[in-house]
């Protein structure tokens, strides 16, 4: 996997701010570069799929450590 070019600490934040912080970063990311997005909120595994498979972007990864969620987001070409 390529290199993360920006994480967002959203823990402690509820829905929609996750999501909406992801908004801004990929619009402000370069195409193809990695996002990874680390929330507490449970409706993330939900809601960040559904963000990337709407606006095309690629969800590399997911994962659940305890109370946190992690996702890698690539930002589409």
């Amino acid at each position: 996997m390529s290199e993360i070019s920006n994480v967002l600490d959203t823990q402690g934040l509820r829905c929609p701010e996750p999501v909406m912080m992801l908004h801004k970063a990929v619009r402000n990311a370069e195409p193809e570069s990695l996002i990874k997005v680390v929330a507490t909120d449970p409706s993330t595994q939900r809601d960040i799929p559904k963000f990337c498979q709407f606006l095309g972007h690629t969800l590399k990864s997911q994962e659940q450590n305890g109370e946190l969620f992690e996702f890698v987001v690539q930002v589409k070409a």
